[in-house]
């Protein structure tokens, strides 16, 4: 058995992550800002210790520290310099520190589907935090300090959230648009590319890296199998309706026109960047094997906004 500790761990992939540790045996702390459920109940969260604490809290890393955990998973981090002091409250004691990612620590890129070992090219601030935080924990491994395990989770869906549609956002009507056949505006002739990943396929990977000794010191994409792009998604989300998509492919400035200012933007962060990763290190090195493809994982999310009424039902 193994002592856990999780910070942010009632999240999306907490949510999975926290019933599995239980149930491989280990003694497990959960960190939490609230008093908050998780997304989905399991018996598992019984046996679980539950701490409330806030990262912006003088002391916290200390704190964790003092809870002498064999690993620690952080979930919740988004600076380097949040990352920097919890490595210094762990570097007496050294637990191995699983470190949450993203895949956009990746621009656009110059090679599909782009592997873990391709130039960081992030823009904007949370890829770019997290590429630094990358980097910092990568230097203190090498250095001999705190081993640490970095994971980059793609697009994460599973029921409970909002999750980003065909469309490269957050708009529920997109869903909705797709089950009554109405007109579905995409820009870039829909050739935009999305890597979702079903946040139970993320906890199988933070479970894995806890055992694999030659995962220290190395990054890992957590994405489903294949990308797909927004037609893709189109497509395949309206056949749950029953329907073919009705697309409208147009320029960006009537994109925003339809869909608003808000919306544009999140699909232009998205489609900017078109990932598609690579698992292979994944697979090879964790044993990485993702349950769900993308219109999986998304149709669990869908069914989920329709039974809580956001969505028009299957």
């Amino acid at each position: 058995m193994s002592r856990i500790v999780v910070i942010g761990a009632t999240g999306h992939v907490g949510t999975y992550l926290i019933p599995r540790l239980v149930r491989a045996g280990h003694d497990v702390v959960a960190i939490s800002r609230g008093t908050r459920a998780p997304y989905t109940p399991a018996p598992e969260w019984s046996a679980v210790e539950r701490v409330t604490d806030d990262r912006e809290a003088p002391g916290f890393e200390e704190r964790v520290a003092a809870l002498g955990a064999d690993a620690v998973i952080d979930m919740v981090c988004f600076t380097p310099q949040e990352a920097q002091r919890l490595v210094d409250a762990l570097r007496p004691s050294r637990p191995l520190l699983v470190h949450c990612g993203t895949i956009w620590v990746h621009g656009p890129a110059a090679r599909v589907p782009i592997t873990e070992d391709e130039p960081r090219t992030a823009y904007g601030e949370y890829g770019t935090g997290k590429a630094a935080i990358e980097a910092l924990l990568h230097r203190e491994t090498i250095a001999g300090g705190v081993p640490s395990v970095v994971l980059h989770p793609g697009h994460i869906s599973g029921p409970g959230w909002n999750v980003i549609t065909p469309a490269g956002n957050l708009d529920t009507g997109v869903w909705n648009r797709l089950a009554a056949g109405e007109p579905l505006p995409l820009p870039d002739l829909g050739l935009g590319v999305l890597h979702h990943v079903h946040a139970d396929d993320v906890a199988q990977a933070f479970e894995r890296a806890l055992s694999r000794p030659a995962a220290i010191g190395a990054s890992f994409h957590v994405v489903a199998e294949q990308a797909m792009t927004l037609r893709g998604l189109a497509h395949g989300a309206a056949a749950w309706w029953g329907r073919e998509p009705n697309l409208e492919l147009v320029d960006w400035p009537e994109f925003e026109r339809r869909v608003g200012a808000g919306h544009a933007g999140a699909t232009r962060e998205h489609v900017g960047r078109s990932i598609a990763a690579s698992i292979d290190r994944a697979k090879a090195l964790l044993g990485y094997a993702p349950r769900y493809s993308v219109l999986e994982a998304l149709r669990e999310a869908v069914a989920w906004l329709a039974a809580d009424g956001e969505v028009t039902p299957f």
